[in-house]
């Protein structure tokens, strides 16, 4: 039996609330590998970060990213999706911003972060799936 997880699988894990990490190349050195809060809307990766943070210049340098999501628990179970970055030059919106912190917060919460943590540095990167990578170990049952 096969491991891999279907298209709805994917999504349905990506949908969990679950930190992701972001990869990415760098010239002459390693790859950047950081985690994230993440969102999956639209059949679109959308993380949003600061202009002024390493991701920003390494994901705007590189043109893509891969995202890596796992499950903590038995049975193990990853998604990996790698694709290019189709937007990354303006901010969120308090209402896209609020969806991607309320994945990890309390709404309440989640409201006040984003009253605090949104401003003109903030950005959306959105990335668009090319490749997948998945795995549910739990299918061997």
């Amino acid at each position: 039996m096969s491991l891999v997880m279907t298209a709805a699988e994917r999504e349905a894990f990506l949908d969990e609330r679950r930190v992701g990490v972001i990869a990415a190349t760098r010239d002459g050195r390693a790859p950047l590998a950081v985690p994230v809060w993440y969102r999956y809307a639209d059949g679109e990766v959308h993380v949003w970060i600061e202009r002024e943070s390493v991701k920003y210049g390494v994901l705007r340098a590189a043109g893509r990213f891969t995202l890596v999501v796992q499950s903590e628990r038995l049975p193990y179970k990853y998604v990996s999706v790698e694709g290019a970055v189709v937007a990354a030059d303006v901010p969120p919106t308090r209402a896209e911003a609020v969806a991607i912190a309320a994945r990890y917060l309390a709404p309440d919460d989640a409201e006040g972060y984003v009253d605090s943590a949104l401003g003109e540095g903030s950005v959306l990167v959105r990335m668009r799936p090319e490749r997948w990578l998945s795995s549910d170990q739990g299918k061997t049952d």
